[in-house]
């Protein structure tokens, strides 16, 4: 079974870029829109991601690097295992350009060459230890966990989940999916996480699930039935530049998946973990050094105290880990 990773990156210090942002934003430096400086800035650590992947990931068949055109100096793109994408190759004209992750998430199907199975990475998850494909699909099905949650509905985030739970009620029944897929639902790898499933068992409705926030499996005919079910919705809110609240995000492909029954029930928390570097940086440079988990995230945050000794430190510990370069740059 092939696997490619799907990565999304821009560089925000491309005068280019930046141009065309200020032109469509009305300022270059906007959080109106939900674009910080925080959601763009690279500090360098994409060379980490690609020698994460070479060391721990090599059975990896092709890496996807999905930019509006730019590429790092560094990135060797004559790298068979390379697909550079420019985002005019998959998302329709009149979408572009575009700032909104969602929007270049729900078209990442159609990147050519794409295969049937698929990991989508934003550019601040790493693989950080060893990781086989078994981890991500297994019996030719995503690994996940389907778990409930609680949705305080404060950010915009929030809301936009509850977007897409709107339609996911529209289309499947909850008492039927859980019924049908009730091993997969209850299954014991969940321990304590399960607890909102007995809880809600027998409520009606579908209500937020559990969001891991790291490298997410995909089947690519997941999104070829949403789009089918939903592409009146996916299509208007397409013209979302920005971030809004009427966004649909890409967990809505992944909990389309998991009321299908298209998952095995992995406790994806076993072996990820995602870091808020506002509040546990020094969390995260531990878990680095000693390899703690498969997967991390290192959310980015503009009001991170000692910024620049925060990434050096990131940095020092990447190093002691992937401190050789990979094949993908020059």
């Amino acid at each position: 079974m092939d696997i490619d990773f799907v990565v999304t990156w821009v560089n925000m210090d491309d005068p280019e870029w930046q141009n065309e942002f200020a032109k469509y934003s009305g300022n270059s430096n906007n959080t109106k829109n939900g674009v910080s400086k925080a959601r763009f800035r690279d500090y360098g650590f994409l060379k980490y991601w690609f020698r994460g992947i070479e060391k721990f990931a090599p059975w990896v068949r092709k890496i996807h690097f999905v930019t509006s055109g730019q590429k790092p100096e560094w990135l060797d793109e004559n790298n068979p295992k390379i697909h550079l994408v420019n985002h005019k190759d998959f998302i329709p004209a009149e979408f572009l350009p575009t700032y909104n992750s969602v929007v270049i998430e729900r078209y990442m199907y159609r990147i050519p060459g794409l295969a049937d199975h698929f990991v989508y990475f934003n550019d601040d998850f790493y693989i950080i230890n060893h990781i086989t494909p078994e981890r991500f699909f297994k019996n030719g099905l995503p690994c996940d966990i389907a778990v409930f949650d609680y949705n305080p509905s404060w950010s915009q985030w929030y809301v936009r989940i509850k977007n897409n739970i709107k339609i996911i009620n529209r289309h499947f029944n909850k008492k039927e999916v859980m019924e049908r897929w009730h091993d997969k639902w209850f299954d014991k790898s969940y321990g304590s996480k399960a607890r909102w499933n007995y809880l809600l068992r027998f409520y009606n409705k579908f209500i937020t699930l559990r969001v891991p926030h790291n490298a997410q499996p995909y089947l690519k005919k997941t999104f070829e039935e949403v789009w089918a079910a939903a592409g009146k919705e996916l299509t208007e809110t397409s013209s979302n530049r920005f971030r809004a609240l009427t966004d649909y995000t890409p967990e809505l492909f992944r909990i389309w998946q998991i009321c299908n029954g298209d998952f095995e029930p992995y406790n994806t928390y076993k072996d990820t973990k995602m870091f808020p570097l506002m509040i546990k940086s020094k969390k995260a440079i531990k878990a680095i050094y000693n390899q703690s988990y498969s997967l991390i995230c290192l959310n980015d945050n503009v009001h991170i105290r000692n910024y620049e000794e925060v990434m050096h430190n990131l940095q020092e510990a990447f190093e002691s880990i992937l401190p050789e370069k990979s094949s993908f740059e020059l």
